[in-house]
């Protein structure tokens, strides 16, 4: 990632980066954080307190009214949390920890943030400037620790110094290729007082998230775009962040181009359109990925070829050019060599790159994708979707969610086979509908991840699905949907397995289920501990009745759906085998 910014201290600004002019009040560090979120027009924070970071709690409680807190069960969730919240809002989501292993467990959603490209400001306390060092009680090294996995991070031992680190953070955050960065600020700066004034940064001299478009390798992508016979768009994650849905689209309808689309591209392109090529990646479909080996030319917009993508990479696009349309420079030629490298934001270069293509159609090429539709349905998605005999499978039970809200709910996933259940049998229909773990593969994400979504759009109906083993590795923020009656309605897809784990057991370890076989409390139950309506459903005729039902639930509820114990997810393109060696069934 060329976005990440070198580390820093708060002491090594430069005039350049913030402009520091002197105030006019008088305020605590602790106010002047709480001034500066205000500022940055933020109105949600996620966390937990404790004694480094007291001081900015106790001034939130001025605050009532203007920014809101939400105090997680577990630091881990208010991480989560607050990604999702960044996610279907579009604003940098904010979380809140105290030192040591307050902070400490926040590195999982740290890197959870960093590795799907999502901006989060996480805000951590230190111990007093003066014991900084010392192995003090609740010290941690929070910058060494969260380097790797932060766009940028620094620490703040003078009160002076808030304004311009958080105004800086927030600019890094937010731009270029987004990701998570975290500010550390001793409490000893939290007590002092400073001359507040708050100016946002919008320049870093080392730093240029904006890169001029160059037209010259754009053009170049037009010519060959042009004299194409079986193009591919590959979109991903980038397309959804740079907001380009819509010119996309329009790119597509004019070139008769099919559009293939990554886990984190799922809702970038609507799933019902006539062009959709369907899912790519190793449970993906089975169209998208047999004929990315048949493509001529490969047009791939903010993606970064994911190894769940590529699969083998010496056997991966053979007879296709590529045109790679990124915002991070590292991401190109990482993985794959390509042809054209257009290194600029994916909404500028398509708006560019509309007038410059032919209208064209490749009905004969689409035909292909259709023709790998049909045998996918028949081997694989009829049996998934509508079975009429046996257990309950997880394929069915997204496809009615689907059909009961017209592809219009935000989609939370844990992450595992009710991951790629979603992923699959869910028909997107707008942007940003999806909230899921991608590049850490977080089990434990689903449930604190639903809460932030719904806070941060509590006009959508927010359903979450989740594997019986995910749900338990964070179950205590049905804490926080009690204290803050948060109306989400979670499906847990219940196998009593690790199912994915028990998949790859089943496949390449001669079914030795070892460690992933689970001995399950009665969820029910436990949700109406917390006052959250429930229900058990194993029985295909009650099926639709009981999502129905909890749809139409004014408040939380939770479903617990008894699903195939034993049942694969398929495709699957099996580790080091050719994207287009696609196993369709497996006895």
């Amino acid at each position: 990632m060329t976005d990440k910014i070198n580390n820093m201290t708060a002491e090594k600004e430069t005039p350049e980066a913030v402009e520091q002019t002197n105030g006019h009040e008088t305020i605590t560090g602790a106010e002047a954080i709480l001034r500066c979120l205000i500022e940055e027009g933020v109105d949600t924070i996620f966390g937990y307190p404790g004694g480094a970071i007291m001081p900015v709690y106790d001034k939130l409680l001025d605050y009532e009214g203007k920014i809101r807190h939400i105090l997680t069960r577990h630091e881990q969730g208010a991480a989560h949390a607050a990604q999702a919240y960044a996610m279907v809002t579009g604003k940098p989501g904010v979380c809140f920890a105290t030192s040591g292993p307050g902070a400490t467990n926040l590195v999982t959603g740290i890197a959870n943030a960093f590795l799907d490209s999502v901006p989060v400001v996480f805000i951590t306390a230190q111990v007093v400037s003066s014991l900084i060092g010392t192995d003090a009680f609740q010290e941690t090294d929070i910058l060494g620790v969260s380097m790797p996995v932060t766009k940028w991070n620094a620490q703040i031992k003078k009160s002076e110094d808030i304004p311009g680190v958080l105004a800086k953070a927030f600019f890094i955050a937010s731009t270029g290729r987004p990701g998570p960065v975290l500010i550390d600020i001793a409490k000893d700066a939290q007590i002092e007082k400073l001359d507040f004034k708050y100016i946002k940064c919008n320049y870093l001299r080392s730093y240029n998230p904006h890169i001029p478009l160059r037209t010259r390798p754009i053009e170049s992508a037009s010519i060959m775009i042009n004299h194409a016979e079986k193009p591919l768009i590959l979109a991903g994650h980038g397309v959804l962040i740079s907001g380009a849905e819509k010119v996309l689209m329009q790119f597509a309808e004019k070139t008769g181009i099919p559009v293939a689309v990554t886990l984190l591209g799922l809702s970038a392109f609507p799933s019902g359109h006539r062009l959709y090529a369907g899912l790519l990646g190793m449970h993906g479909n089975y169209a998208a990925n047999m004929l990315t080996n048949e493509a001529d030319l490969i047009i791939a917009i903010g993606m970064r070829f994911d190894d769940r993508v590529t699969g083998n990479l010496k056997k991966y696009a053979k007879k296709a050019r590529i045109i790679h349309i990124e915002i991070d420079e590292a991401e190109i030629n990482k993985n794959v060599i390509v042809d054209v490298e257009i290194n600029n934001d994916a909404k500028e270069v398509l708006t560019h790159l509309i007038p410059l293509v032919k209208e064209n159609s490749f009905e004969k090429w689409i035909r292909e994708f259709r023709i790998c539709d049909k045998i996918e349905y028949d081997k694989v998605i009829k049996n998934e979707t509508k079975p009429i005999k046996g257990q309950l499978k997880m394929g069915e039970v997204v496809r009615l969610i689907s059909e009961l809200t017209n592809g219009e709910a935000i989609i939370v996933t844990d992450v595992g086979q009710n991951q790629m259940s979603v992923a699959r049998y869910y028909k997107f229909s707008e942007p940003n509908s999806l909230v899921t773990s991608g590049g850490m593969g977080t089990m434990g994400f689903g449930l604190p991840a639903s809460i932030g979504a719904k806070i941060g759009r509590p006009d959508k109906q927010v359903i979450a699905f989740i594997g019986d083993g995910g749900f338990q590795m964070t179950i205590q923020e049905l804490g926080t949907i009690l204290h803050y009656h948060v109306p989400v309605k979670l499906i847990i897809l219940n196998n009593e397995f690790l199912g994915m784990v028990r998949q790859w057991q089943d496949m390449f370890f001669s079914k030795r289920y070892a460690s992933t076989k689970l001995v399950n409390p009665d969820f029910v139950t436990i949700a109406k501990g917390y006052k959250i309506s429930g229900k058990k459903v194993s029985d295909r005729k009650n099926l639709k009745d009981s999502l129905a039902e909890m749809l139409a639930a004014e408040g939380p509820y939770l479903l617990d759906v008894v699903i195939d114990r034993e049942a694969n997810i398929l495709p699957m393109v099996e580790p080091g085998a050719s994207v287009s060696d696609v196993t369709l069934t497996y006895k």
